[in-house]
């Protein structure tokens, strides 16, 4: 009797083993494609007051960062909060099984793919239309839907002589988007950042819940959804803090040489008891003619002196400041600059200004926007940058990436300001620095898409990388603000301690996680048999 040699039976088994997994995998494919082409037929069985696309939703998978382009498989026009509490109950009953996600789309201003949903369904905020409803009285403030933008609740506010207290500082965002995140501008240090002002929100969670909550009423959910990146739920309305809003704003800039003068001059500004309303500061490097390329509308106060500063390519520290202050006031406002200007350091022939209205200061950056496009450098890439740095090691980070990594700022402006940690709220999700004051380093660049150069694509994130790196290896206690990750390890650092809280929230709000897949916090659980 002759039996097989090892080699054949081996030969044998993996025949077998190869055979068997071709099949599992054909089933498996089979079965997801099924499961795939039912869910458009069962998206249609709902009863809703908007509709689904299922064709033409190209713009779904665009965002001003322009570097992720992921196709949904639908598109929800909601008309109503119960047309997306219906659509996500519909996805939270199909189980753990279904790879649907869903994702909530404001106005279009993610930076890495964030409100995207590859293959699941994206809900165009924008269409939930809902009246505003603004309540004067000794505390006003407004009910907008969470796709709302900020210019149309500043537009319909100062009808009622009412503005919304902080700001980001473009204004054509949704509520629901800036929310999510934080929503900072040079008004954050006195006011905190939008989160800081909101009373009360509507939120639809990840089992298709619509709850209201509040400091008062479901708490836990209120603080999570706050700078919660859309992990626990979808705001589809949010009560929003108001005060009286002033008439014309005195626009400021001065420059400085030395960054420690810089720092100095802003950190005493954000804790002065009388200061300015609005405080900001940028970095200028390798730029000539600085003053004439200003805006035209800037006066120097000394048009001479003016004329004779030469940049010469060094690098600059430009500080931004606004003073609020109604048409007759003008007189009060003016001394009040003087004298707060007369605390500062700053190079004294850079001083410029322009009285401009309120309106067309806090809308300042939807001009700049309309020059981009014309020039076509909107819709380009845009791969920003955002940190947060303690003021401890602000000086180490600036030597290092002004001194050898970054060496101009001619691909976006470059902010770099204080805020003070007491005006933010420590029981929302936003990950901060440990320490009380800290600074947003803010790299706005944009990306020529058939360029090599400096303003490549390429170069601009192997820039941003090497930035990251430097943070971590000098042990600075940097945080991303717009966070972006791409392992749950690297998420869980960014949260720190804080991150059994945001698991807790996740596990109690979006179980199966259905929502903000684009964040790739949490990876969708499937069970394919």
């Amino acid at each position: 009797m002759t039996y097989p040699s090892v080699s054949l039976l081996r030969q044998t088994n993996l025949l077998f083993i190869r055979s068997f997994m071709i099949l599992l995998l054909s089933f498996l494919a089979i079965k997801l494609n099924l499961c795939f082409s039912s869910i458009p037929s069962s998206l249609k069985t709902l009863h809703l007051l908007g509709h689904f696309t299922f064709n033409e939703n190209e713009f779904a998978t665009r965002d001003f960062g322009g570097q992720y382009h992921f196709l949904p498989m639908a598109v929800l026009h909601p008309k109503s909060v119960s047309d997306i509490a219906a659509t996500i109950k519909h996805v939270w009953q199909r189980g753990p099984g279904s790879e649907l996600t869903v994702a909530a789309r404001g106005n279009g201003h993610s930076l890495q793919g964030q409100a995207q949903a590859q293959r699941g369904i994206v809900i165009k905020m924008e269409a939930l239309r809902r009246e505003m409803q603004i309540h004067t009285g000794t505390k006003p403030y407004v009910d907008v839907s969470g796709g709302e933008l900020w210019i149309n609740i500043l537009r319909e506010s100062l009808k009622y002589g009412l503005a919304p207290k902080s700001w980001t500082d473009y204004l054509h965002l949704t509520v629901g988007g800036t929310l999510s995140n934080a929503g900072i501008s040079g008004q954050a240090f006195r006011h905190g950042p939008q989160i800081s002002n909101v009373h009360q929100l509507e939120v639809v969670t990840g089992k298709g819940e619509v709850l209201n909550c509040s400091e008062q009423q479901n708490a836990d959910l209120f603080h999570g959804v706050l700078g919660g990146l859309g992990q626990f739920g979808i705001i589809t309305q949010a009560r929003i803090s108001l005060e009286p809003a002033p008439t014309r704003v005195m626009w400021i800039r001065v420059l400085y040489s030395d960054f420690s003068t810089f720092s100095r001059d802003q950190e005493h500004l954000i804790s002065a008891g009388k200061t300015f309303d609005y405080i900001e500061g940028l970095v200028v490097m390798n730029k000539t003619g600085l003053l004439n390329n200003w805006r035209s509308s800037f006066n120097p106060k000394d048009p001479v002196q003016a004329s004779r500063f030469k940049s010469d390519g060094r690098t600059l520290f430009c500080l931004e400041l606004g003073k609020y202050f109604n048409s007759e006031e003008t007189d009060v406002a003016n001394q009040e600059i003087e004298m707060l200007l007369s605390q500062c350091s700053y190079i004294p022939s850079t001083l410029i200004q322009s009285e401009v209205s309120y309106i067309d200061f806090l809308d300042r950056v939807h001009a700049s926007e309309l020059k981009m496009r014309s020039r076509g450098l909107w819709e380009i890439p845009h791969p920003w940058l955002n940190l947060l740095i303690p003021r401890s090691k602000i000086h180490n980070f600036v030597q290092e990436v002004f001194g050898n990594i970054i060496t101009d700022t001619s691909n976006g402006p470059v902010l770099v300001y204080p805020l003070n940690k007491s005006k933010w709220n420590n029981r929302t999700s936003v990950a901060l620095p440990e320490e009380d004051t800290f600074y947003l380093v803010a790299l706005l660049s944009h990306a020529v898409p058939s360029s090599t150069g400096t303003d490549s694509l390429e170069h601009i994130l192997a820039q941003n990388e090497r930035i990251l790196n430097f943070c971590e290896a000098a042990h600075l206690g940097v945080k991303q603000y717009l966070p972006h990750y791409t392992t749950q390890d690297q998420w869980q650092a960014h949260f720190g301690p804080r991150w059994e809280v945001f698991v807790r929230r996740k596990s109690a709000y979006d179980p199966l996680a259905i929502l903000a897949p684009g964040q790739r916090i949490f990876p969708k659980a499937i069970s394919y048999l």
